[in-house]
């Protein structure tokens, strides 16, 4: 008998769920009126658990590492399948421009290595040789080579191709009422949205804000790396593209606005400057502001809540880093069969969501 899922959601993950549950053998409707638009347009598109770890967070870090693993397979299937270019850069660089973040490096270093990853300080010699665009005044850096990062508007327009191909079918219809679609499962990858589709879903909206830089001729070229740091105690990162950088990003508590700000463009504008000084010379090219999904402890939400409805929420600023482990958990919770990687993620860690699943598995 044929098995149907209705996807509500045409982000990222969204779009990988339903590529992944058609090639599984379910029947896909996927629901937005704006497909891969959202937080997934707007994103950087950094694949960096490692460089984004902070010790305490080690259940984020190891679900962020379950991801990055899958990324080299996921990401050269959808390449073979749609004939776009996926990755933008090779490895990530942290840099420190005074004392107070050079100790920090440290610290991270040695977290990750109680955590089994050994990543590479380098000095300001060796910050030069590997980048010599970045300014001359960073003191260190922290080298994670096995990090990478995707242009995200290639990666939506790569699923949007897989999932047709796949026969998966689209409809514009708005859902605001989860019981109401006539599927056998129901799979929530609603962005912010996914709150107002089910009660207590504690996901909250972030905005961020991010710069599209293109080169022009005889300036110098963008890093092949991912360069990630700090300035006045605002986190930057410069995201390599094919054209140019992506700068990001602000972040702001500020419900459902997505305005781009003349503050948040002069911040990002001259903490990207800080970094690397020749920045000033790109065109700028697009501003944009997106609402990143947050959970309460930086964790996606990646599980069954009732004998229907899987959760694909809460993947906060990494939803395309959290891509495909997203779509193995969502859709070996379809089978019956958690994905143990998953574990954590789980919804019943929260009060109100784990009653329902208790009732599913009575």
């Amino acid at each position: 008998m044929s098995r149907t899922v209705a996807v509500i959601g045409g982000g990222a993950i969204g779009l990988s769920v339903a590529w992944r549950a058609a090639q599984a053998g379910w029947t896909v409707t996927v629901h937005d009126p704006a497909v891969a638009s959202g937080a997934s347009w707007v994103a950087g598109g950094m694949l960096a658990p490692l460089s984004e770890g902070w010790p305490g967070e080690d259940a984020v870090l190891a679900a962020g590492a379950a991801s990055l693993q899958r990324w080299p397979d996921f990401g050269r299937e959808l390449e073979a399948l749609s004939g776009e270019s996926l990755f933008t850069s090779d490895g990530s660089l942290t840099v420190a421009r005074d004392a107070a973040d050079a100790a920090d490096l440290r610290r991270v270093a040695e977290w990750l290595e109680t955590q089994g990853y050994r990543l590479d300080l380098l000095s300001r010699a060796e910050i030069r040789a590997a980048e010599p665009s970045l300014a001359p005044g960073i003191r260190l850096a922290l080298l994670a080579a096995t990090e990478s990062a995707v242009d995200n508007r290639a990666l939506v327009r790569a699923l949007r191709r897989a999932t047709v191909d796949a026969g998966v079918a689209f409809t514009p219809q708005a859902v605001t009422d989860v019981d109401a679609l006539d599927a056998d499962q129901v799979v929530i990858a609603a962005g912010t949205a996914a709150a107002r589709l089910w009660p207590g879903l504690p996901v909250r909206p972030v905005k961020g804000e991010i710069l599209r830089l293109h080169h022009r001729p005889g300036v110098a070229p963008a890093p092949t790396r991912t360069i990630r740091g700090s300035v006045h105690g605002r986190p930057v990162y410069l995201v390599p593209r094919g054209d140019g950088i992506v700068v990001g990003a602000t972040q702001h508590e500020s419900g459902e606005d997505t305005q781009v700000t003349v503050a948040g463009v002069r911040d990002l504008i001259a903490d990207a400057g800080a970094l690397m000084p020749s920045i000033g010379e790109y065109e700028l090219y697009e501003t944009a502001a997106g609402l990143r999904p947050m959970s309460p402890d930086n964790l996606p939400i990646l599980g069954r809540v009732s004998d229907k409805v899987v959760l694909a929420a809460g993947a906060g600023r990494n939803g395309i880093l959290l891509t495909p482990l997203s779509a193995d958990a969502v859709v070996a919770e379809l089978s019956g069969t958690p994905l143990a990687e998953a574990k954590t993620c789980s919804p019943d860690r929260f009060d109100g969501l784990g009653a329902s699943i208790d009732r599913v598995r009575k």
